[in-house]
């Protein structure tokens, strides 16, 4: 195929998404083309936007992608022509690396990003390794789809993986775009879930996605809070505030987990407070494609949607500059010319 798409490129850095026609890639071996449907617009597009982690511009961002296979390269065996399929955060790794060939793929040393590494989302076509892409279950629209490709999955992944079993008590902290999905995922888990946010507002939407308790982190220390309702086995930290997550240390149980899905400034806690109840600090990746395709699968099967508002490609500037006031998952809708 010949021809031109609409896509948002990034053209120097900290400028705007401008809406441009540029040529429609072309697969290469290995690779399948995608025809974008929706895109999800995400905190980590603030990388490419930045020229941050190396990005070379202009660039397309979107690594929250959902759409239907359009064209194959040489070599793919997996994939066909009309099949739903997404692309998420990992862009390809390499499978020659030390991690990879212990199977670790999430820590391979030459991981791409979508929409960093290479063009993303934020267009009609794109272009992704074969070992980026996920199927879509039926049951998932494209626009519901595209948020947990990055957002759902993160939040998926680390609860699957934390040390906790089904009736204990997992604290999420942050109602927002990650933590509205991590309260259904924690739920649907079978953990007796604990929302902890700032103030009440998101109280009543905490508990209708799942949450059993609710902590208002702004009335009072919130570890004593957490700690009150007989301590967490894990805290899933999803918003950037490193003082309260060093408060919420003191709300683990013995052996509990404060496990960080986003951050920025040092997380302070004292080496006695972790030998005391041999707690752990730790952080987590997102995953790889078939991590995004149990995502999926589990969000179908446990009807988990993530809540989201839409605006046409044409609008990608205004939906990142509206994300402050906006709803919880912005998804960019891409139709034909």
């Amino acid at each position: 195929m010949t021809g031109t798409m609409r896509a948002a490129q990034v053209q120097q850095a900290g400028g705007p998404f401008v809406v441009t026609d540029v040529p429609i890639p072309e697969p290469g071996p290995g690779q399948v083309r995608i025809r974008v449907h929706a895109c999800g617009i995400c905190g980590g597009d603030a990388i490419p936007r930045n020229a941050l982690l190396g990005t070379v511009l202009p660039r397309i961002p979107g690594h929250e992608i959902a759409g239907v296979v359009d064209a194959v390269g040489a070599g793919v065996t997996v994939w066909e022509v009309g099949q739903r399929v997404g692309v998420g955060w990992s862009g390809g790794v390499d499978f020659t690396c030390e991690f990879c060939r212990r199977g670790d793929f999430t820590n391979c040393v030459n991981r791409k990003i979508v929409g960093t590494s290479y063009d993303g989302g934020y267009a009609e076509y794109l272009v992704a390794p074969q070992d980026a892409v996920a199927r879509i279950p039926v049951g998932l629209s494209f626009e519901e789809a595209a948020p947990l490709m990055c957002g759902g999955i993160t939040a998926f992944n680390a609860l699957r993986h934390a040390q906790a079993g089904p009736g204990d008590t997992v604290a999420v902290q942050g109602v927002g775009g990650v933590g509205h999905l991590a309260i259904q995922f924690a739920d649907k888990l079978g953990f007796r879930t604990v929302a902890i946010n700032r103030g009440r507002a998101k109280e009543k939407l905490a508990r209708q996605l799942g949450a059993d308790e609710y902590i208002d982190s702004t009335d009072g220390d919130a570890g004593t809070a957490l700690k009150a309702l007989g301590g967490a086995a894990v805290v899933l930290a999803t918003v950037s505030r490193a003082e309260l997550q060093s408060e919420l240390v003191k709300g683990l149980r013995p052996n509990g987990q404060l496990i960080v899905l986003e951050g920025g400034d040092p997380i302070e806690v004292t080496g006695h407070a972790l030998t005391d109840g041999r707690l752990s600090v730790s952080g987590w990746y997102s995953g790889v494609a078939q991590d995004s395709e149990d995502t999926l699968n589990f969000a179908v099967l446990k009807n988990i949607r993530p809540i989201i508002e839409t605006y046409p490609l044409e609008q990608a500037e205004t939906a990142w500059q509206n994300q402050p006031t906006a709803n919880l998952r912005l998804v960019l809708t891409i139709q034909p010319k």
